[in-house]
This record gives C-alpha cells, structure tokens and sequence, in this order.
C-alpha cells in the first residue's frame, strides 16, 4: 500500500540515481499493520498534518508490513504505527498513533515555521 500526494510528480522528484529530492520537499514513510483503529488513526492524522503543514511538499508511503516484511525489517521497524522522516536530513522516527501534533512538527522541524490553521494539540486520539 503506497501513498503519494501527487503520484504524476513523484517520478520526477528524485533527478538521476541516488539525487536527493528537492530541499523543500518532505520524504515520509508510515509503516502500519493491517488495519487496526492506532493504524488508520496514524495516517488519518498524518495525511491532515501534511495537507495543512506541508501542502504539496511532501510524499506519503504508506508501508503495510503484514504485506511488506523485508522492507520493516530493512528499515529495523519495530513497533507499528512508525513514521520515518526520511528527508530532509536528519532522520526522524516517530512510533504511535501521530496525534501528537506538536511532537510531530517539532520533529519535522516545523514547529517555527509552521503556518497559521488549526491548533495543533491533539487530534483523533482515543
């Protein structure tokens, strides 16, 4: 299960093997198992984080690892909801169900930068 929020732009993202993508743009990997509720309330809540705070910057990968074993164990994940920021540098990992909106924004490092929208507490936690 994969996720792009523009899948027509994200071949051309990356210029030529190994480019990095360009600097405004976010790289997010959200590994979950199947469907449990802490799963679709982890992309349900990264999915509003992205379109308010990073409209149009980013690409979304929505990794299953009941279906994608070799890819969670490559990536050492383990515990499930996890979110990679996988650019830009440095490396983030954020375990839960991401309601933590200030948490996650801080460590996007977009917590100075982020724009006026909805406060940013909590969202759709249990």
């Amino acid at each position: 299960m994969s996720k792009s929020n523009s899948p027509e732009t994200r071949p051309n993202a990356l210029e030529g093997p190994g480019a990095a993508p360009p600097a405004d743009r976010y790289v997010l990997r959200l590994y979950i198992t199947g469907s449990s509720p802490r799963c679709i309330r982890a992309i349900s809540n990264m999915r509003r984080i992205c379109e308010v705070y990073l409209e149009g910057r980013y690409d979304l990968d929505i990794v299953d690892i009941s279906r994608d074993p070799i890819r969670a164990e490559t990536e050492q994940i383990i515990a499930a909801p996890t979110l990679i920021k996988a650019f830009p540098p440095p490396l983030r990992r954020f375990i839960g169900d991401m309601s933590e909106t200030d948490r996650i924004l801080t460590g996007l490092g977009l917590r100075l930068l982020s724009r006026p929208g909805p406060p940013a507490g909590n969202v759709q936690s249990p």
